[in-house]
């Protein structure tokens, strides 16, 4: 393995029982990138996340964090890491002072040095008019923030951060981007695993899309844009029962899978603009009215659709307990 990387994974398998939540995952991260890692519910992010940060052991294959092996040198890999996961782990009882101030005595800070590092963490964050606030009566982005100050109190050369927009509004989701983008400028590195697609595009250097417990794809958002296609023709028919027979013959005509969307929405892969005069005849010929049609570049969304013919499900980490994720929870 070349210790010039951040994070080196290498052959990963992970069984719980008769699953196997992941089959023998490699990957690599540089210093001071963020490396997404998409994939639907149950792809075994979360469990890739849980071995990096030494949680659980892998069955098989060997994985190192900043030089140290995560099994033979879990304590050394422990004081490089912060890890944020899927829901805040903030003590509600406890104030957003007394929150960071444990952690740093836990760390063996002085009482002194967590005073000041609290201080330090809660002004960057936006957070010291609330500071001497019960958490509980936070907001859920003022949760998240304070959860992520918590992560960073050991000033972590890594940070593992697990889902942490889920159930944000859009304005603290933005917000907590703008903070990974300062971790990654000040030289942290970031793994960061997400279901959302904008995120990973706007965050990520490099990304690797699980699904199944699979390694499935990995390069930058433009590399993995590029093997959709140039373009992504999108349309809608006047009458609901034409959509099936309007996408079966736009994907005769691109070449490419068709994806018809909940609202009816018909998207598919095109390498060529010709074909969208193309399509227009044809679907006139066949008597099938337009209402909508246009014509954009590809983005994450349609990667993802072209590598497993499905979209992630976005509902978020509840639906989790019905999938593989819960079962890694379980054994952690």
């Amino acid at each position: 393995m070349d210790a010039g990387y951040a994070i080196q994974a290498e052959g990963l398998v992970k069984r719980f029982g008769e699953t196997e939540a992941l089959a023998g995952v490699s990957f690599t991260a540089e210093a001071g990138t963020v490396l997404g890692v998409l994939g639907p519910n149950g792809a075994g992010k979360t469990t890739a996340t849980r071995v990096l940060a030494t949680l659980v052991e892998p069955t098989e294959g060997t994985a190192r964090v900043g030089g140290h092996d995560v099994v033979r040198a879990a304590h050394q890999v422990r004081r490089l890491i912060g890890l944020t996961g899927q829901y805040a782990g903030v003590d509600e009882l406890l104030t957003g002072t007394e929150n960071l101030l444990m952690i740093g005595r836990l760390l063996g800070f002085s009482r002194r040095d967590s005073r000041a590092r609290a201080a330090e963490l809660l002004t960057r964050f936006g957070l010291s008019d609330a500071a001497e606030r019960p958490a509980r009566t936070y907001s859920g982005g003022m949760r998240r923030r304070l959860d992520l100050a918590a992560s960073l109190v050991g000033r972590p050369r890594i940070l593992f951060l697990d889902e942490p927009t889920t159930g944000l509004d859009p304005r603290s989701r933005t917000e907590l981007w703008d903070m990974v983008r300062g971790l990654t400028a000040g030289g942290a590195t970031v793994l960061l695993t997400t279901q959302y697609l904008e995120e990973a595009d706007r965050l990520a250097d490099d990304i690797i899309v699980l699904d199944r417990g699979r390694l499935i794809a990995h390069g930058t958002p433009d590399e993995l844009k590029a093997q959709v296609g140039g373009h992504v023709l999108e349309m809608r028919v006047r009458h609901e029962g034409d959509t099936a027979g309007a996408a079966r013959l736009a994907a005769e005509l691109a070449g490419a899978a068709a994806e018809v969307r909940e609202d009816g929405l018909i998207a598919v892969a095109i390498t060529d603009p010709a074909i969208m005069p193309a399509m227009v005849r044809r679907l006139d010929d066949a008597h099938l009215v337009l209402t909508e049609l246009s014509m954009r570049k590809p983005g994450l969304d349609e990667v993802f659709f072209s590598l497993t013919g499905h979209r992630p499900d976005n509902t978020g980490t509840e639906a989790e307990a019905d999938d593989l994720d819960a079962k890694e929870g379980a054994a952690a």
